[in-house]
């Protein structure tokens, strides 16, 4: 039995929609819901780039040994994403493993900040009048990130690409070190046959929101 969709800020499970109203948390109230992830897979990747209306950013190329080990959404269907998620994990630069989650979202979704383990939805107030810390690169043109103040345990950066706020979600956070160098993006619904040649691993956990992921660190 597939899990149930949740919502995107802290992982409770939603009320399905009526008539008239949308996916509710009883803590949040209308949400777009955090849809279930399939297996990680050729095929799944192909289904989500043939439907989505978000990009889904990956590092392109993949790091050295590094595997794609989640992929989804969250809206109410794949052609009214609201934000799309993809993890991979490999060799951290410094030693031992890092894992990379990369979010796209609308305003306001909150789905970016549940994986980041911050209080806040949308990190505009957080980076507002500050110098980037770092770049990265996306259809060969350099994206501005801001590193966000959050729980010891992983790095956090936004930014804003294609419309949407980007983050990216490094663990530990000492993994931060892939964005020194010049890590570079490409969005999955644009590879066409080459996600056939994806490497793909087991589903990593932290994809799996639950009511305790976020607000462990307020800033």
């Amino acid at each position: 039995m597939d899990d149930p969709p949740v919502c995107p800020r802290c992982g409770s499970p939603v009320a399905e929609p009526g008539e008239v109203d949308g996916w509710l948390c009883a803590r949040h109230g209308a949400v777009d819901p955090l849809q279930p992830f399939g297996w990680p897979s050729v095929e799944v990747a192909a289904e989500l780039a043939a439907g989505l209306s978000l990009p889904i950013w990956l590092p392109w190329p993949l790091p050295p040994g590094w595997l794609i080990s989640g992929l989804g959404y969250a809206g109410r269907s794949r052609s009214r994403a609201a934000a799309t998620v993809l993890a991979c994990s490999g060799p951290s630069p410094l030693g031992g493993l890092g894992e990379l989650l990369i979010v796209a979202e609308e305003p306001s979704v909150g789905l970016g900040g549940a994986y980041a383990g911050l209080d806040a939805i949308d990190p505009g107030g957080a980076i507002e009048g500050a110098a980037a810390q770092a770049k990265i690169e996306i259809g060969q043109h350099p994206t501005s990130l801001w590193c966000l103040s959050s729980p010891s345990d992983r790095a956090v950066y936004v930014g804003e690409a294609a419309g949407c706020w980007l983050w990216i979600v490094l663990h530990p956070a000492s993994a931060g070190y892939l964005l020194a160098e010049r890590l570079a993006l490409a969005d999955l619904r644009d590879l066409g046959a080459e996600i056939e040649m994806l490497p793909f691993s087991a589903q990593t956990p932290r994809l799996r929101l639950s009511p305790t992921t976020r607000g462990r660190h307020a800033g």
